[in-house]
């Protein structure tokens, strides 16, 4: 599954695609239920929808005629665990370099006298 990592991340790159991924966040929906919520046909819904399928983003089931697409909550995990780790990582080098960067006790403003 390929949304491990920042690959998952790619799959969201496109405008359309990141609309359905949105869409799909609020509840599943067949091919045409997505187009009729979106600028673009229903061939390139399930163009779409294929990519974040191979992409470990979604699934699909059978249901009567047509298929219901959902998010696929392992590949949507994985996503938000590579996510967590690079926030994680920022937020650990904004402390380090604002800690680095702050002035030490002898050089605090409130400590400055002023000379007219």
């Amino acid at each position: 599954m390929s949304a491990y990592g920042d690959a998952g991340l790619g799959l969201l790159g496109d405008p359309s695609r990141r609309a359905i991924f949105e869409l799909l966040a609020r509840r599943p929906s067949s091919v045409q239920e997505l187009a009729d919520e979106l600028p673009i046909s229903r061939p390139a819904v399930s163009q779409h929808l294929r990519v974040l399928r191979e992409g470990g983003l979604v699934v699909s089931r059978a249901e009567g005629t047509r298929r219901i697409h959902r998010l696929n909550p392992e590949g949507v995990g994985a996503l938000r665990t590579w996510l967590d780790g690079v926030w994680s990582a920022a937020l650990t080098d904004f402390q380090k370099t604002a800690e680095a960067t702050t002035p030490g006790p002898e050089s605090r403003p409130e400590d400055v006298e002023e000379h007219p």
